[in-house]
């Protein structure tokens, strides 16, 4: 376990999975959200996001967190070894998100003051819309390894089985 991705529904907890990772395995950690948003709520140039994940994938040793799905994934799971899936239900994931509302995170440039309707409706619509999409391209890779969990209980179990 060496280059992992952690992949997810928003609100899932994949950066504070990803941080329990780090700290466990001392693997770098890439924030996808870090890389893709500006501190002023706009983006970067997709070029931009692109050749910053190609830098990343060149290490021998990391940690990303976030699907951003359009914009390399297939490169990023070629170049991995292991794919953390945080494939929870819609409520856990929005509960997630509004835990989060008015705390500094490390893998955002601000703090969200409030929640926002068009965000917690991408949520709601992301088992319809991106979760079968990453389900598809997960079968494409069967050499990785490949965790998919269903529930919080169930990451827990594997960080706390798995000691560093």
């Amino acid at each position: 376990m060496k280059r992992i991705l952690v992949i997810g529904s928003p609100g899932a907890g994949k950066s504070t999975f990803s941080r329990k990772l780090h700290n466990k395995f001392d693997l770098p950690l890439f924030y996808l959200d870090n890389l893709f948003w500006k501190a002023d709520k706009t983006t970067v140039a997709p070029k931009m996001l692109n050749k910053q994940i190609r830098s990343i994938l060149k290490q021998p040793q990391w940690i990303m967190d976030g699907n951003y799905s359009q914009y390399l994934l297939d490169e990023r799971l070629d170049a991995c070894d292991t794919v953390f899936f945080l494939d929870y239900d819609v409520e856990t994931c929005l509960q997630g998100v509004r835990n989060r509302i008015g705390k500094k995170r490390p893998d955002l440039p601000w703090i969200e003051q409030k929640e926002d309707p068009e965000f917690m409706e991408y949520i709601r619509q992301f088992p319809l819309t991106k979760r079968p999409k990453l389900i598809e391209a997960l079968r494409k890779y069967p050499q990785i390894n490949q965790y998919h969990f269903k529930n919080r209980r169930q990451a827990r179990e594997f960080l706390n089985q798995h000691k560093s």
